[in-house]
């Protein structure tokens, strides 16, 4: 936890400005670091790059989990080393709307009129529509962006993709309602910690580059079908002669630990079972298989398009029959 206050120290509160009032303003602008010196070395231009993936955890962590309000409302415990009162650094949340402010979109029509649009009125999802908490408080949505933010900062080989927030948005949860004030209080630095050492687990899933070796994505889906084929094979034939490939829907099923095809409850109680297996996540390929031959008759008598419906939008919501249903599969080997 004190190693985790450092790495908030040095990421998120250095770049900030600090109100200069209290002695610590922004240092003087030099020519080494000047916003436009080319270097790609230079502090600014970091903070430009750091700002891509700022932009884009923003837009995925607002996103968390709509149908619960949890993640929008405003943590017990909100960060009081970038909070303070007493030395307003700037916190991601501002950062994010002064980049946003900056690339106003700017969109020319077919009468060649530019029409200059702020991104923060153009769309109904964006900013605005979230209630403004007042200052010193954030929402919970805003600790899982600085977990996010410091893990890609930590870890520049993957950085964010797109998804991790899938994966962070359940662990978070469970520190953050923990009935035990303790854990609650601490609900930021034990998700930091937790989701890192997940992510050297799955991150494979998340490297294109690895996409197609032994530990990448597409090995992983394949095994999915070919488990399938020794476990259920006129299903597994009736798949591939309507050209169901796995990437339509395992490669989500896989990547996401199921984290978007069940209820936040219900996905919770499969990672249980997940992090418990100890030949770690082959366990996953079983549920998966699981949720194919659950649906079988139905798939069996469906057309493509029926069927990538079924498989996208998965329609048994009893996790404990899935799980059931993975554990005979596993037995049965």
């Amino acid at each position: 936890r004190d190693l985790y206050s450092q790495f908030l120290k040095e990421m998120i509160i250095q770049p900030g400005i600090a109100k200069a009032n209290l002695g610590v303003s922004r240092e003087d602008v030099t020519l080494e670091d000047h916003p436009l010196n080319p270097n790609p070395d230079s502090r600014w231009n970091t903070y430009f790059k750091d700002n891509e993936v700022l932009l884009q955890i923003d837009k995925d962590v607002r996103r968390l989990y709509p149908d619960m309000a949890f993640f929008q409302r405003p943590t017990d415990y909100p960060c009081l080393l970038i909070l303070d009162p007493q030395n307003e650094f700037e916190t991601l949340r501002k950062r994010v709307e002064q980049t946003t402010l900056k690339s106003q979109t700017v969109a020319r029509n077919r009468s060649g009129v530019t029409n200059v649009s702020s991104p923060l009125k153009t769309t109904p999802n964006s900013l605005s529509e979230y209630e403004v908490l007042p200052n010193g408080c954030e929402a919970h949505w805003e600790v899982v962006e600085r977990i996010l933010f410091i893990y890609a900062k930590l870890n520049p080989g993957i950085a964010y993709v797109q998804g991790m927030n899938e994966i962070v948005g359940p662990l978070y949860y469970t520190f953050a309602t923990d009935p035990n004030s303790e854990w609650k209080e601490h609900a930021e630095a034990d998700t930091f910690f937790c989701f890192t050492n997940l992510m050297a687990e799955i991150r494979d899933n998340f490297i294109k580059s690895l996409d197609d070796s032994q530990c990448g994505i597409t090995y992983k889906m394949e095994k999915v079908y070919s488990t399938l084929k020794e476990k259920d094979v006129e299903l597994y034939l009736k798949l591939q002669e309507q050209n169901i490939k796995p990437q339509f829907f395992a490669f989500r099923w896989l990547t996401l630990l199921l984290s978007q095809e069940f209820l936040l409850p219900d996905v919770i109680r499969i990672w249980d079972s997940l992090f418990a297996d100890d030949k770690r996540f082959d366990f996953l390929l079983l549920v998966c298989c699981a949720m194919l031959t659950l649906i079988r008759d139905q798939l069996l008598e469906g057309d493509f398009t029926l069927n990538m419906r079924l498989l996208q939008d998965y329609p048994i919501s009893d996790v404990h029959l899935i799980l059931k249903k993975a554990k005979e599969l596993q037995d049965s080997k």
